[in-house]
């Protein structure tokens, strides 16, 4: 296992590379979700080092890696790392991805067709949530409240308290990032989906809330011959850590049906 930092685009990621068998057919690159780092993938990378060369990134802005240069976008961190891929050795390069991972994913396989053998989504983002009609009245009238309150807050202090009141967990957590994740969460990728030409596979854990398998079930139809599995028993975060084992069942399943 070796550590290393690459320069992509301005900016630079932290990359934990794991040897694999010399010759082996693929060469996996795990990319984490939102507000998490290699560092939950690592443990499932290991798994796979006997086989395969591993690499395990740090996005900029996340683990070791300082944020980027700007106010990146999905398609950003995508064609930055694109650049990097394409100086590695002319391996078959498999995409696993959690959350954030998976958008990243995405913009990549569509962005650069025929970079990437194959790819396999996490708890994939990246669709708009398909929300009850209370539900989404709730929403409204919290945002109402929010911008209400924030137009009547006297200085930026307090408005930063209704922020933290009234934001995500990951919002309130942001920091620097705060500006990457409103744009990143706006984004609707659809179209970029549904130009995805490369095997992939789509795994959610049945307990998911933040990205529930309904997500899975219109990717399926959008990305051509993709493949959907639940796992029962899992939500977002525990899928790779109690769930890391089924996982690592489905994900040998899809590299041997490459081979």
């Amino acid at each position: 296992m070796s550590e290393l930092t690459v320069p992509i685009r301005g900016a630079e990621m932290a990359v934990t590379r794991l040897d694999g068998s010399d010759g082996a057919a693929h060469s996996l690159v795990w990319a984490h979700g939102w507000g998490q780092s290699g560092q939950a993938f690592l443990g499932l990378a290991q798994s796979f080092s006997r086989m395969y060369p591993s690499s395990v990134v740090d996005f900029p802005g996340f683990g070791r890696s300082k944020p980027p240069p700007g106010t990146w976008g999905t398609a950003d961190y995508a064609d930055a790392v694109a650049d990097w891929l394409r100086s590695l050795s002319p391996q078959s390069l498999i995409w696993i991805g959690h959350s954030f991972g998976c958008r990243v994913g995405l913009q990549m396989a569509a962005r650069h067709p025929g970079l990437l053998r194959g790819m396999i989504l996490i708890a994939a983002a990246g669709l708009p949530r398909q929300r009850g009609l209370l539900e989404t009245i709730k929403i409204k009238a919290r945002s109402r409240v929010f911008k209400l309150a924030s137009r009547l807050a006297p200085n930026e202090e307090a408005r930063e308290r209704l922020r933290a009141r009234f934001g995500s967990a990951d919002y309130r957590n942001a920091g620097a990032m705060r500006g990457i994740l409103v744009k990143v969460i706006q984004e609707d990728l659809t179209q970029v989906a549904s130009a995805v030409a490369c095997p992939t596979l789509l795994l959610y854990g049945k307990q998911d809330t933040e990205t529930p398998p309904e997500i899975g079930e219109r990717l399926a139809r959008l990305i051509n011959g993709a493949d959907l599995v639940v796992l029962d028993g899992y939500d977002h975060l525990d899928i790779l850590s109690r769930g890391q084992h089924q996982v690592a069942t489905q994900i040998r399943k899809f590299l041997d049906r490459l081979a």
